[in-house]
């Protein structure tokens, strides 16, 4: 089996990631004054922290964990108590960020949306050229997850500055296979899930909060910590509540530490390769159209469609005819698609992973071509 959907979930994972899983959940459950697994849970979290920190380029005592990045990109939208008029966004968003905003409508007052060229890019002067005086926050995605482009967050985090919009950015995609320094760039406010490029398990992930960013938590529950106090006030509310995921914690420890080892940078140009290649194979074939062909730094991440055939058709085929598995349809970004004309069915998608090789692409290259000469 060739597994081309690494933007959906990483597979397989390292096994160091697996076995950390199983000793955690085998390890007997924390309690006020025990430790898990012989690691105190408060040195598996700081473990946790500090990997994710160093992968994302911020500080590690501003990283707070959740379910994934649709619970932190509901928890920084919802935070700041603001209509969705006040809010500035991009056609290349997911419904992760959509859905929170379009939630917020009162007295049709929508966000606004920036639009996305036909390569599916996000230029930082339409971004620039649609910012109004209502406009507070600024919402990007790092990486499509339909086209793979990358965002240019130094140039757009300059424009918030100098907006004084605050800066937030979905970098669900591209945390574990791209490098990034959000200190650098003016990010205020970032979502990443564990079980993507970053290696770990599904229902982890989390969010980095900058110091100073004016949001407040819409979550309440237990922290371990002063259950006599009921009622939070001046600002002091926490952002971990209830009992944490520890075996996802700990596997994105783990799985940090591994991403590190190999080097995001080198698994960036690796994949890079992949998608290089998959694009001029896929793209010399006839009827096919690949999308995203101008630029050279794209995430890992292959869209296109075949003239004639439904994308969906296209995946069932790969999957069930040469062991390719795939994604088709709108990816849950459905406003990116007006842009490139896949609209309203979507496309079929191979995402690449760290552990696809040159011989995957030549599988699908041959794939590909043999479903459309049987046209």
């Amino acid at each position: 089996m060739i597994y081309l959907n690494h933007g959906a979930t990483s597979y397989p994972k390292p096994q160091c990631v697996t076995d950390r899983v199983a000793e955690q959940l085998a390890a007997l459950p924390s309690g006020q004054f025990r430790s898990t697994a012989g690691i105190d849970d408060g040195d598996l979290f700081t473990a946790a922290r500090e990997g994710i920190a160093k992968i994302l380029g911020v500080r590690s005592e501003r990283i707070f964990f959740t379910s994934g990045s649709t619970e932190a990109l509901n928890f920084l939208i919802s935070g700041f108590h603001l209509p969705a008029s006040a809010f500035l966004t991009t056609a290349a968003e997911h419904n992760s960020v959509l859905r929170p905003l379009f939630q917020l409508i009162e007295h049709e007052e929508l966000p606004s949306i920036v639009p996305v060229d036909q390569n599916g890019r996000i230029s930082p002067e339409a971004i620039e050229q649609a910012i109004l005086p209502r406009h507070k926050v600024l919402i990007v995605n790092h990486c499509s997850n339909v086209t793979g482009a990358i965002a240019d967050l130094k140039t757009i985090g300059q424009i918030a500055k100098a907006h004084g919009l605050w800066f937030l950015v979905d970098v669900s995609q591209s945390a574990g296979c791209i490098p990034m320094s959000l200190d650098e760039v003016g990010v205020h406010g970032a979502a990443f899930t564990g079980h993507k490029a970053l290696l770990g398990i599904q229902g982890s992930g989390g969010m980095y909060l900058s110091e100073d960013l004016p949001i407040s938590p819409v979550k309440f529950g237990g922290t371990g910590r002063d259950s006599s106090k009921i009622r939070y006030t001046d600002g002091d509310a926490e952002w971990e509540v209830g009992t944490q995921n520890s075996p996802g914690i700990a596997a994105l420890a783990t799985a940090a530490t591994y991403v590190l080892r190999q080097d995001v940078a080198k698994i960036h140009q690796y994949e890079s390769r992949l998608v290089t290649e998959t694009k001029q194979r896929l793209s010399a074939l006839p009827n096919v159209h690949v999308i995203g062909m101008t630029g050279d730094d794209y995430g890992p991440v292959v869209s296109f469609t075949i003239d004639g055939m439904n994308c969906a058709d296209v995946s069932y085929i790969l999957q069930n005819s040469y062991d390719i598995v795939t994604r088709s349809g709108l990816q849950c970004a459905p406003l990116i698609h007006t842009y490139l004309g896949t609209a309203p069915k979507g496309c079929v998608r191979a995402s690449f992973g760290f552990s696809n090789t040159m011989e995957d692409v030549d599988a699908l290259a041959y794939a590909v071509r043999e479903i459309t000469e049987a046209l």
